[in-house]
């Protein structure tokens, strides 16, 4: 029979070589003197530096450590998918590999768990992030706390922990395109945060760049609300108004200034098409947005592929190939 485990850390690795063997090292340290029991997963997101042999090799070593191998990239929310699947503790916590996020904070989450806490978030009191990082995500956590009703200040933050039941309600949802915090957030009764620390990235470079977090913002905006839709039809309503209104003021002034004061028209009449046209632009961008996830919601493949499992204890022994890749289409079939 399974050892029940206390406790889950989950860890989406993509090419962090340079971190890792400084990171399980401390994850290791903090999990045993928490007293709880353990499992360590790292899922392994198709790294290309060496992560992948590292992971393996810890997974074999270290009782308490799993490896799960992705066979390519699918991206870090994908990742984490893959870890929650294969998590059995009653409490998971979820930590970024790159130790911005230093694990020694990892005893405050389980602290405030044991106040009967679902969903614990995490602020980075100090954040050592560039300015346009910082903006960008005042701006989304603004915008998701309006969408969701749920008053928590950095849903950007990684570190955070989890209850089974919570996780076990996010493997069963089926949308393809998600974001862990607010889908977490969706079933929780309770959540707390609190202020952890945030350390700056002194090996390997960040894997989000300026396109990836655009694209990460259409993918939070998109996904968690139909509200932009509905601001699109507020748009074309305000627009439509204020055509009416300045097509009304230029008929007034073209009675009483003459024809030659508006230059005939033509010009007024660019503005307002350009107008119209940027608007019609941005509705088929945000109908394209919806109706791409829609696409791949529809085709149902699996967010992720497990290629290999690999743990040293008996207890912790990979899924057979079957339940394997149910396991990784369950959120999608």
């Amino acid at each position: 029979m399974n050892e029940e485990i206390g406790c889950s850390l989950v860890i989406p690795v993509f090419n962090e070589a340079e971190n890792l063997d400084e990171l399980i090292t401390r994850c290791l340290k903090v999990c045993r003197q928490s007293g709880r029991s353990f499992e360590i997963i790292l899922v392994d997101d198709g790294s290309s530096d060496g992560s992948t042999e590292m992971i393996a090799r810890a997974g074999k070593e270290h009782r308490e450590v799993v490896g799960v191998l992705l066979n390519r990239n699918y991206g870090q929310h994908a990742a984490v998918f893959a870890g929650l699947a294969q998590s059995r503790g009653e409490i998971v916590i979820t930590l970024d590999a790159d130790l911005q996020n230093p694990p020694e904070e990892i005893p405050k989450l389980l602290q405030v768990m044991e106040k009967d806490v679902d969903v614990v978030g995490t602020i980075r009191s100090n954040r050592q992030d560039s300015l346009f990082r910082k903006l960008s995500s005042g701006l989304v956590n603004s915008m998701v706390r309006r969408a969701t009703g749920v008053m928590m200040h950095d849903y950007g933050c990684m570190l955070r922990a989890y209850r089974r039941p919570i996780v076990e309600a996010m493997l069963q949802c089926r949308e393809h395109s998600t974001f862990i915090p607010i889908l977490a957030n969706s079933f929780a009764r309770t959540t707390a945060e609190i202020q952890v620390d945030h350390a700056p990235r002194r090996q390997g470079d960040s894997k989000y760049s300026l396109f990836k977090l655009i694209s990460l913002q259409f993918d939070l905006l998109t996904s968690m609300s139909t509200f932009p839709l509905r601001l699109l039809s507020l748009l074309g309503t305000l627009i439509a108004a204020s055509g009416m209104v300045f097509a009304t003021f230029l008929l007034i002034m073209r009675f009483v200034m003459g024809a030659a004061w508006a230059a005939q028209g033509v010009f007024t009449l660019f503005a307002v098409l350009f107008v119209f046209i940027g608007a019609q632009f941005i509705g088929l961008g945000l109908l394209g947005e919806y109706i791409g996830r829609i696409y791949h919601d529809v085709r149902a493949r699996p967010r992720y592929f497990i290629q290999e499992v690999v743990a040293s204890s008996p207890d912790q022994q990979p899924l057979p190939p079957k339940e394997k890749h149910e396991n990784s289409c369950s959120c999608l079939s």
